[in-house]
């Protein structure tokens, strides 16, 4: 367990998507981190711990935290 003043907060984009067997989440920026849950609650609250672990586990490993590069998020329509 880490010491209350050595934490660090960091804010990252995440995907959720709805499939058949509840939501997949996803953070685009760490490659590989993704988690899922049957409920949108469960996938936010999934997906923050998998970015979690991710973190500390580049931290023990002396390894840099990569920095979001989200430019844009949108929906596009398209006609087939």
């Amino acid at each position: 367990m880490r010491n209350i003043e050595y934490m660090r907060s960091f804010t990252f984009p995440v995907v959720i998507e709805k499939d058949r067997d509840g939501f997949y989440a996803e953070c685009p920026a760490l490659e590989g981190c993704s988690s899922q849950g049957a409920t949108h609650d469960e996938a936010v609250q999934n997906i923050k711990e998998a970015i979690q672990l991710y973190l500390e586990h580049l931290e023990v490993n002396h390894k840099e935290i990569p920095k979001p590069t989200l430019i844009d998020l949108l929906t596009v329509e398209v006609t087939v």
